[in-house]
């Protein structure tokens, strides 16, 4: 079965980084793009960042700089570094696989920054 598994969750001071991880499984890892996204309460889910099969990356302008993606095909995990974290970036975080379009979604993990 696929799985994509996200984890990282915290609550952080403003300024402050936290790494969010998604596990995946039950498919070839490596021939699909990993995408994050973010949803904050009552506002619209957000493309955050997302990163190809061949490693091309792609940020929100929200994130550009503070945000950076990367994979790692032996461990079959997407990795989202957030640093300089601001109270906009509360949301829950999700990933999601595809190819043309994002065909499976995890599960999202909070990440909450507050003073």
């Amino acid at each position: 079965d696929v799985q994509l598994q996200a984890s990282g969750a915290g609550l952080v001071h403003p300024g402050g980084y936290l790494r969010l991880s998604c596990a995946a499984s039950g498919f070839t890892f490596d021939d699909y793009a990993i995408g994050w996204f973010r949803q904050a309460p009552g506002k619209e889910r957000e493309g955050v960042s997302c990163i190809s099969s061949s490693r091309g990356t792609y940020y929100a302008d929200s994130v550009k700089g503070r945000f950076t993606i990367s994979r790692d095909n032996a461990k079959n995990t997407v990795y989202l570094r957030m640093n300089s974290l601001k109270p906009e970036d509360t949301a829950v975080y999700y990933c999601a696989k595809g190819r043309l379009i994002y065909d499976y979604w995890g599960q999202g993990t909070q990440v909450t920054v507050s003073s």
